[in-house]
């Protein structure tokens, strides 16, 4: 059944918009529009561009994707996953080529949700996913290396090997001042966690060191300096003349925009999903991310996406429907034309550390050591792509990675899928699979699934919509995997997902009849040891048996709880 294409926010306001939500959703939305000051002015700079101009996709971009978003609590904007292709492009080609590729990612990207191929974008493999996000990640906190440490150069140059090259020679350039700044910037927005979460730790270094650099005017960087001041008033909105010599060669970039804004939005609302209980709109988000794009770059704007980090923060502080990232961008808007020109005090020092943290952030290093654990193929296609994006480009990155995973794939299908004569052995063996199955009496409260073929990233989202259909919360559920030959890291991270969701509403889950090659990876990745080895039973029967003994043990609580302590 194919997805209604019709924006969140109408079903919200059919459904009947209270009082009560639109005071929530104004609080998350005043505090996600502080926490996206910071970071829309740092990725514009860091992406080789005006201050304001991160400013102004923000608010329009925002905006837009929010009226029309298939996501209740989706917040849009700039993201860290656009820095590096940005960058290049703008470097090569100007502005000029960034709206024209911008262009054409939202052009697919409507296109893409018109079509209903939302869920196609579910099908990029995880390690090629994890392998770009860390390549990201470490472009970013290299780009942001020279302004942290206040060198002298002019113009860093693009390239992941020349530009820690041109750090090398310039050291002896280094700032003192810069570094100081820097550090505290980092320290501050790392341990203000501890004292609040109420505000966030990136605003409280920006507002103490731009008070501290002016204060006591110390010799650093700042976006007046380098940039001059941060206008106050919207450019009036045009597109520009589209040259055909420049849209061909805008086209492959423009595809790699509007793959990474989908998958980066779609990503932020399956997050936001987890959350909340909530299931969104994939190819209405499409849509809105597609029209939001083409409305940045009108107001002169850079590209944007689903940010995960401040999608978060709006459900955590009360965000409930689209109202509050609609508040989000009359805060910023807010901001921008009355208070614009305080930005441009801000130290470069501390933008540098932001980025850095946010870096960090995102850079997965825990999933890139969990897969380093998995099967080679995995192995092979994190790498590939994690060393793509930093040495060559993001667009061989994920061309290269989808098609390796797809190669490897279509190998580990052949070699799974034999033809062989098992009657003879039908009649010799005596395994306890073999015994009789009418004996097989499944206790209420349990539920039995069996699996059959490769749990692989193209059957997981088909996995997941089948437990989906499950009704009601069983308290124990039995995955019997005796036909399950082969298992790969998307496989594994989805049956991880469903462990600790069952787990946290308090159902069991029990593994019956594992081969022993999945069994092997699955004990190598820490999967065995994260459920429970006396979850895992030899055959159908002694899964039963655990199920009953943990339905035995959960009625013994219930019946003959503890004496209270006098």
């Amino acid at each position: 059944m194919h997805q209604v294409l019709k924006p969140k926010l109408l079903t919200v306001i059919q459904a009947g918009y209270t009082k009560k939500l639109f005071f929530a959703d104004l609080t998350a939305g005043i505090t996600v529009g502080v926490v996206a000051l910071p970071l829309s002015i740092a990725l514009a700079i860091a992406s080789g561009a005006k201050p304001e101009q991160g400013l102004i996709t923000a608010i329009i971009a925002g905006f837009v994707i929010a009226v029309l978003g298939g996501s209740r609590t989706q917040i849009s904007g700039p993201t860290g996953a656009f820095i590096v292709i940005v960058y290049g492009i703008i470097q090569q080609y100007g502005y000029q080529g960034l709206v024209v590729a911008t262009l054409i990612a939202g052009v697919l990207l409507i296109l893409m949700g018109l079509f209903r191929m939302g869920a196609l974008l579910k099908f990029v493999p995880y390690p090629v996913t994890v392998g770009f996000t860390s390549g990201i990640a470490l472009l970013i906190f290299s780009s942001q290396l020279g302004d942290f440490l206040g060198l002298g150069i002019n113009q860093v140059p693009a390239d992941f090997v020349e530009k820690w090259i041109s750090y090398g020679a310039n050291i002896s350039t280094l700032n003192r001042y810069s570094l100081l700044v820097g550090i505290a910037s980092v320290l501050v927005i790392v341990y203000w966690s501890k004292i609040t979460h109420r505000i966030p730790g990136m605003l409280v270094a920006i507002v103490l060191m731009t008070i501290a650099v002016q204060y006591f005017n110390i010799p650093v960087d700042t976006i007046q300096s380098r940039f001059g001041d941060v206008p106050n008033s919207f450019p009036t909105p045009h597109l520009p003349l589209v040259d055909w010599q420049l849209v061909k060669k805008m086209f492959a970039p423009g595809v790699t925009l509007a793959l990474l804004a989908g998958l980066e939005s779609l990503l932020s609302s399956v997050v936001a999903d987890g959350m909340l209980g909530t299931r969104h709109r994939s190819n209405m988000e499409l849509v809105a991310q597609g029209a939001g794009n083409i409305a940045s770059v009108a107001f002169g704007g850079l590209p944007a996406t689903g940010a995960i980090a401040r999608t978060a923060t709006n459900i955590k502080n009360g965000g409930r429907t689209p109202v509050a990232a609609v508040v989000h961008c009359v805060v910023l808007l807010v901001i921008f034309l009355f208070a614009g020109q305080w930005a441009s005090l801000i130290p470069l020092a501390t933008l540098a550390a932001v980025l850095i943290v946010v870096a960090y952030n995102m850079s997965e290093w825990r999933e890139f050591l969990y897969l380093s654990k998995s099967t080679k193929s995995d192995l092979a296609v994190l790498l590939i792509t994690f060393f793509l994006t930093v040495l060559v480009d993001l667009t061989t990155a994920i061309q290269v990675g989808v098609l390796l995973a797809a190669f490897l794939y279509l190998q580990r299908m052949s070699t799974n899928t034999q033809l062989r004569d098992i009657s003879e052995n039908f009649r010799e063996r005596d395994d306890s699979e073999a015994r009789d199955m009418s004996k097989i009496s499944i206790p209420p409260g349990v539920e039995a699934f069996e699996i059959y073929g490769s749990l692989f990233f193209g059957a997981v989202e088909h996995f997941r919509d089948a437990l989906r259909r499950v009704s009601g919360r069983p308290r124990v559920l039995i995955l019997r995997m005796r036909d399950v030959l082969s298992i790969d890291a998307s496989g594994l991270h989805s049956l991880s997902d469903l462990h600790n969701d069952l787990q946290r509403h308090g159902t069991v889950l029990v593994f019956s009849a594992i081969s022993p090659p999945v069994f092997q990876l699955m004990k190598r990745s820490g999967f065995v040891d994260s459920v429970g080895k006396d979850k895992f039973g030899e055959d159908i029967f002694q899964a039963i048996e655990i199920s009953r003994r943990f339905l035995a043990e959960e009625t013994a609580e219930v019946l003959d709880p503890e004496e209270p302590s006098k």
